[in-house]
């Protein structure tokens, strides 16, 4: 059994979806990050060396969610979204396994829904 950093709600604003409305005005996006790894080593020396940084984690989901820079450059799908930030996090020495999941709460739906959400797991087996 691993031991896991959880960061969840992490809020960035970006460009990503299929219609032309979304790319051009953009919209918010949540991030949950859990990463199963093992602290003992820093529990043990109470070193942020020793461990992987939240902080770490939020700029890098928060980097893929701004990826697009200018209106129109963002991905697709939120899937594209999820699956970059996972694999990015996956590749932090330490970690066992990732799993990233990406909330679209303003995505063009036009009824009611509390959220949509897409979420993309990674393991160390998976790195490339």
């Amino acid at each position: 059994m691993a031991d896991r950093i959880e960061l969840i709600g992490l809020e960035a604003y970006g460009y990503h979806g299929v219609f032309d409305h979304e790319k051009a005005q953009g919209q918010k996006f949540l991030v949950d990050v859990v990463v199963w790894t093992d602290f003992r080593q820093a529990a043990g020396t109470d070193d942020l060396a020793d461990t992987i940084s939240y902080v770490d984690l939020a700029d890098i989901a928060v980097e893929e969610v701004q990826s697009a820079g200018a209106k129109g450059a963002g991905h697709d799908l939120i899937e594209t979204l999820a699956s970059r930030i996972a694999d990015r996090i996956n590749g932090i020495g330490g970690v066992h396994a990732v799993e990233v999941t990406v909330h679209k709460p303003q995505a063009p739906i036009e009824y009611p829904f509390a959220d949509v959400r897409v979420v993309a797991r990674r393991n160390s087996k998976n790195r490339g």
